[in-house]
């Protein structure tokens, strides 16, 4: 599903114009780039949660020249879903 189609779809079910609903789902996700850039994690009951994972440095391989890639320590975007969400999907 495309953010179109989930703004489509949220439109229908809540009677909101297209156009509304765009403003609201694009703000959804700033808030949350926001707080994970800052640091924080998102809890959204019932849902999931969103975080920051940090990744170890490490050494890669790059297969095609046969050299080693030092790869830095960084963060990643993680979602957990709620339980009630992951038996939802099950």
């Amino acid at each position: 599903m495309t953010k179109a189609e989930l703004v489509n779809e949220m439109a229908i079910a809540t009677g909101f114009d297209k156009k509304t609903v765009g403003i609201i789902v694009e703000s959804f996700m700033e808030g949350v780039k926001d707080q994970l850039a800052k640091g924080e994690s998102v809890y959204l009951r019932g849902f999931g949660t969103f975080t920051l994972k940090t990744r170890k440095a490490k050494i890669a391989r790059n297969i095609s020249k046969n050299t080693s890639i030092a790869v830095p320590a960084h963060k990643i975007a993680y979602f957990k879903p709620a339980s009630e969400f992951a038996e939802a999907v099950r």
